[in-house]
């Protein structure tokens, strides 16, 4: 399996301030709000329950659910009213530091990219919409479960989706066992998707289970919408917009010839 670790930014112009934003909320909501003195109830309190959803309550007590075979209890706590804010909270709270980790790592790498192409008002609402759209992919899977679904991953899925839309030939640095590799954006995100596929088909259609506590739907909810967006978009602006840092008189940008003596040798 490939793990990506950078990508080719040299036609970049600016820092992606909305991406930045983004990675930072995840950090402050993960370390200040979810590791403070009421974290647990903070986090089931405010993440996905696809019932309380489905049917517009707020459910506080714990319940039995089957995980990987087993009954487990799911802990519960208040959310907030109306319990639909969950749906955007739970995109910014991880289930730990593993989770929090990769997460922002793809964001990381893929995010720039993305919001320099669309922009960056534009991209903040492709980000939540893809996030949205993951969460009820989740949910049209199982709308009567108990089980909390919290991360960035549905949104992020979603960056992932329209990187491969936009940019499909640019170089990604992977890496692989020990070693590390250059290959194509089209194969380091196509292995990743056909693998939530492949693992999302064994946990639903096969165990009908929680399995590992991946919410596949919510990746390949969120990366469908990310393509679909991204080809509308794509037609919509057609180039990428202007921004301060764009705007700055060549003269004192004196990196664009370093680069495109990069580019040309």
């Amino acid at each position: 399996m490939l793990l990506p670790i950078g990508d080719d930014d040299r036609a970049l112009s600016g820092p992606a301030l909305v991406t930045w934003g983004l990675l930072l909320v995840n950090l402050y909501v993960f370390f200040f709000l979810q590791q403070g003195p009421a974290g647990e109830a903070f986090t089931y309190g405010w993440s996905v329950i696809p019932r309380e959803i489905t049917e517009g309550v707020d459910l506080v007590a714990g319940a039995r659910v089957m995980v990987e075979g087993q009954s487990v209890t799911v802990p519960n706590a208040p959310g907030p009213s109306p319990i639909y804010w969950t749906i955007l909270s739970a995109m910014f709270m991880h289930g730990g530091l593993m989770h929090l980790l990769g997460n922002i790592l793809y964001l990381w790498i893929f995010g720039d990219n993305v919001e320099h192409r669309f922009g960056s008002v534009v991209f903040l609402f492709f980000y939540l919409a893809s996030g949205v759209v993951a969460t009820f992919a989740q949910i049209a899977l199982d709308p009567g479960g108990l089980v909390p679904n919290l991360g960035a991953s549905g949104a992020i899925s979603g960056v992932l989706g329209a990187y491969l839309v936009l940019f499909p030939s640019n170089k990604v640095r992977a890496l692989f066992f020990i070693f590390i590799v250059t290959v194509p954006a089209v194969v380091a995100i196509g292995l990743w998707i056909f693998f939530q596929f492949i693992n999302g088909y064994g946990a639903f259609v096969v165990s009908e289970e929680v399995v590992e506590g991946v919410a596949y739907g919510a990746h390949i909810g969120g990366f469908v919408a990310g393509v679909v967006l991204a080809f509308v978009l794509r037609r919509l602006i057609k180039k990428e917009p202007n921004n301060i840092f764009r705007d700055v008189p060549e003269t004192y940008r004196p990196h664009r010839y370093y680069y495109r003596t990069r580019r040309q040798g």
